[in-house]
């Protein structure tokens, strides 16, 4: 750091307690903590205000492959988070940088380190030229951090210091006094909500491809909007209620293989192409508290699974709401990685776009929850019911229409 052992301070996580982080050794091991997750093949910055160093707003990106866009990526990520802290209430008086990026096979973790350095450098420059100091810039990668400011080699020597054992640093005891765990990797969040491959991905694939032929005759023929997403909110409903009232995994089974085995390929088909139409995608985001929440992120995740070749931009709509349930819930960090997943297969849809730009900067969900709680009140006015509201096991109804339907890309 900028002095050696100069204490930067960060809340422990939902505490108000204040941990003291005098190293670098101590801000590799907490970066987990204070993100969510092993942040695998990223860039994160994060602000630090005031003179007892607090730290602020935080911001990850994927390391550009390409060195030729560094220099536009340390612009960009140096202007959105001060920028963006100013916003928020303050500019940050210093910026702590992270660059985590495992070897290709044949590198080093070294190599890495030495590889990365014009990077961490261009962004120390784009942030000096705000006015603001990258207070510190590690490197971490397999097992070992480096300080690319600390010139010190008694310290910070050229084949890096190793990570300390997980779980043994102020912050890890912190954050198990506080009840909260990393959640893996990066890598292993995001292959949660990838498509499904090999065999089962084939069958898929021909059930979204019978469910779009299905869909265009009916509604030629005269089906309304309002049937079909009817029809979708129904189906989902029953997908919901199923997934709520499975038995947990067992045999070793993965959770998210077990949700796939309750999906049969037809009923997943005809979910994802009616969750296309804003309106029916809208209501759904209702589940979103309480006992419905969990068994519905559940069935966004695998329904995101199940967007396979060339339906992979129809993933936009549950990787939304499983970002969308996440958030609602307390968990930004997963919210933030499906949102991102949602804008990485299709950058113009309109709700990720709000639903990540309000996430990373900080707001509250409830006004959201409300605004959905009050359009769920206005649509059943005198008792809830419907799909969408019964609990597990209690008798079907049929669902009131759902507006307008769309195949197309409404969002």
């Amino acid at each position: 750091m900028t002095k050696k052992n100069e204490p930067i301070s960060s809340p422990a996580p939902d505490s108000g307690e204040q941990i003291t982080l005098r190293s670098p050794a101590e801000l590799a091991d907490a970066l987990p903590y204070m993100v969510g997750f092993h942040p695998t093949d990223s860039l994160v910055m994060i602000a630090v205000h005031g003179e007892a160093g607090r730290f602020g707003g935080r911001l990850r990106l994927g390391i550009p492959t390409a060195p030729d866009e560094w220099e536009d990526t340390a612009r960009d990520v140096a202007e959105c988070l001060v920028r963006g802290s100013e916003r928020r209430g303050a500019k940050p008086d210093g910026i702590v940088l992270f660059l985590c990026q495992d070897p290709e096979p044949g590198e080093s973790a070294q190599r890495v380190m030495t590889r990365l350095r014009p990077l961490a450098q261009r962004i120390r420059l784009a942030c000096g030229a705000l006015d603001v100091p990258v207070m510190e810039a590690l490197c971490i990668s397999d097992g070992r951090y480096w300080s690319y400011v600390c010139p010190d080699s008694r310290c910070c020597p050229p084949e890096g210091n190793p990570l300390a054992a997980p779980g043994t640093s102020v912050m890890a005891a912190a954050a198990t006094y506080a009840g909260l765990h990393v959640r893996g990797t990066l890598r292993g969040l995001q292959r949660r909500l990838e498509p499904l491959r090999g065999p089962a991905a084939e069958e898929q694939l021909a059930a979204l491809d019978r469910a779009a032929a299905a869909l265009v005759p009916r509604i030629l023929e005269g089906t309304s909007r309002q049937e079909v997403g009817a029809e979708t909110l129904a189906l989902a409903g029953t997908l919901l209620r199923r997934m709520a009232g499975a038995p947990p995994a067992a045999g070793g089974t993965p959770a998210d293989e077990w949700d796939d085995a309750l999906l049969g390929h037809d009923e997943a088909a005809a979910v994802i192409l009616g969750l296309q139409d804003r309106e029916v995608r809208d209501i759904a985001a209702e589940w979103m508290e309480g006992e419905e929440a969990p068994p519905a992120l559940r069935l966004w995740r695998a329904l995101a699974r199940r967007c396979v070749g060339a339906y992979r931009e129809h993933s936009a709509a549950p990787l939304t709401l499983a970002g969308w349930v996440s958030w609602s819930t307390g968990d930004e960090p997963t919210a933030r990685i499906a949102l991102t997943l949602a804008l990485d297969v299709d950058p113009e849809y309109r709700f990720a776009q709000l639903l990540h730009r309000a996430c990373n900067e900080g707001i509250d969900p409830e006004g959201l929850r409300e605004c959905l709680r009050a359009e769920r009140r206005r649509r059943e006015p005198r008792r809830k019911r419907g799909a969408l509201t019964r609990p597990p096991g209690r008798r079907k109804r049929t669902p009131r229409p759902a507006g307008r339907h769309t195949a197309g890309s409404e969002k």
